[in-house]
């Protein structure tokens, strides 16, 4: 006997399912293809991909280990186009090419990833942090103050890619997570900021310092602090959290007419140094330095540092006491460098101010920061010597940590690895700069010992004696046996620690100690002295 339940299945079992539409990916062992292909499936599309490289020349598979796949590599098979409803060719590939051509004449819709930006949108709050100095230290931060919290925030997850440009963090903010907290880099061209900040829809802006040593192409100081105004453009009636003691910055909210939360912070300390910036009224602005092209300030125009709403006092190693309009909680850091307190006062507002996090539990979390790899990050230790790494590359950034490392050596050594982005005047610039603040400067670099050796003399400068072979590749400044070379050179300097900085620097770390721990080397480390 039938019932109405067994007649309503039978009507249900003739309904036809709508099949799940397929999303080709093409480029996945690329950056984007990757991001794109990973978007799609955390928002719960049927995606398969492919690749012309093969998984030996795939850096980035591991990445899609999790996820549940199909993965052509060698080729693009036909397998691929008749299985794909949409394809997703990467950005960079041409209209022009057989590729292209051969998607078009397929049955799939060709899908952009400006219209899979369109289609998936960030549904979760996005803040996107930028400036000169202390970007990936302070997103690393208020990322770890996030996990400690209970929030999962997005991880573009490739390990040795620093990825804040381009369509990195729009991708990122897509993926899965309560909350996105991206670094946001430029390359010094306007519209940069602009492209990022139109598909990432941010509710909050942080902006760590303006400096002038990411200047390219011949643009001056005052173009490049317009690149950074583009955030700012973004955030209107949002929330934007700055370093108060940078007038570069307080200049720029200025000039803009900012309208929205705005939020400082700043230190309260001894002045380190003096320089000076440029200001948007034409002069140039005294600066009692308390870290590289940060402090106290005043210019005939009205400027002036006024007490940032979040402030450290009484800073002492990792310690210090920070004061907000209603209260004063004693902070301590897992981390060391007063460069460092400028990156945990920035992550300290976002958390307190944005996202609500009581400044008790924000105060459990600090302390429990180990900081990234390659920032001031030690490879071997002994009583005799201590062996940095820092990824610094920008002349405020080298200053910046060799005088808080002179704060604790009473020798250093700098091994610079560095091709600066400003050319030959940011070589220059490194090199006088690590000559105030270090007591051996070892030029391993191809353009760092041109600079040395052309406009530049002193005693405090030591060749390697193998004269490094020209090379530079973006920001990548030397070869691994350039570094190699100028670490060796390093060693042989009376000094308490030798530090090697920039990103071949960190890049070639693991080289470093292999070297360092083969059995000879690591007696005479012991021997040190």
């Amino acid at each position: 006997m039938s019932t109405d339940m067994d007649k309503h299945s039978s009507e249900v079992e003739k309904i036809p399912q709508k099949r799940m539409e397929t999303y080709g990916v093409i480029g996945v062992c690329g950056v984007v293809g990757n991001l794109a292909a990973r978007v799609l499936m955390d928002h719960g599309h049927h995606v398969i991909c492919t690749d012309i490289h093969s998984s030996d020349n795939c850096p980035f598979i591991y990445t899609l280990n999790d996820y549940n796949t199909q993965i052509y590599l060698d080729e693009h098979p036909e397998a691929f186009f008749k299985s794909s409803d949409y394809i997703i060719p990467p950005p960079s590939l041409k209209k022009t090419s057989k590729l292209f051509h051969k998607i078009k004449e397929s049955s799939a819709q060709l899908m952009e990833v400006e219209d899979l930006l369109k289609q998936i949108t960030p549904n979760k709050p996005v803040i996107c942090i930028t400036g000169t100095n202390g970007k990936t230290t302070t997103t690393t931060l208020l990322k770890h103050f996030c996990y400690n919290a209970g929030l999962k925030p997005t991880e573009h997850g490739f390990m040795t890619l620093q990825g804040n440009i381009e369509y990195i963090p729009p991708l990122q903010c897509r993926l899965d997570g309560d909350i996105a907290v991206v670094e946001t880099g430029t390359e010094g061209n306007k519209g940069d900021l602009k492209f990022i900040m139109d598909r990432c829809h941010p509710s909050c802006g942080v902006i760590t310092n303006i400096n002038p040593d990411h200047l390219n192409n011949g643009h001056d100081f005052m173009h490049y602090s317009l690149i950074k105004g583009e955030l700012l453009e973004e955030l209107k009636g949002k929330t934007v959290v700055v370093n108060g003691d940078d007038p570069a910055i307080m200049a720029l909210i200025s000039r803009m007419n900012y309208q929205g939360k705005l939020v400082t912070f700043g230190v309260e300390h001894e002045v380190q140094g003096e320089s000076k910036k440029k200001c948007w009224c034409g002069e140039e602005i005294i600066l009692h330095e308390t870290v590289s092209g940060v402090g106290y300030y005043e210019c005939q125009c009205g400027l002036k540092r006024t007490i940032p709403d979040y402030l450290a006092t009484n800073i002492r190693g990792n310690s210090f006491v920070l004061q907000t309009h209603d209260k004063k909680i004693e902070m301590e850091m897992g981390i060391n460098g007063l460069h460092n307190v400028y990156n945990a006062l920035g992550a300290i507002a976002v958390g307190h101010e944005l996202l609500k996090m009581p400044l008790e539990d924000i105060k459990k979390y600090l302390i429990t920061f180990k900081g990234v790899p390659g920032r001031l990050e030690y490879i071997y230790e002994s009583e005799n010597l201590d062996l940095i790494v820092d990824y610094g590359h920008n002349p405020s950034g080298v200053e910046t940590v060799l005088r808080e490392l002179h704060k604790t050596y009473d020798k250093l050594a700098v091994v610079i690895t560095i091709s600066s982005e400003s050319g030959k005047n940011g070589d220059v610039d490194i090199i006088r700069r690590a000559m105030s603040n270090a007591d051996f400067i070892i030029p391993a670099s191809y353009y760092s010992r041109l600079a040395s050796e052309k406009y530049i003399s002193s005693e405090k400068i030591i060749t390697p004696s193998v004269e490094p072979e020209k090379f530079r590749e973006g920001t990548l400044g030397a070869t691994k046996e350039q570094v190699i070379e100028g670490f060796k050179k390093g060693l042989e300097c009376d000094v308490d620690a030798v530090v090697c900085m920039g990103e071949a620097a960190v890049k070639y770390k693991e080289d470093i100690k292999i070297w360092i721990n083969s059995k000879d080397n690591l007696i005479d480390l012991q021997d040190y002295k």
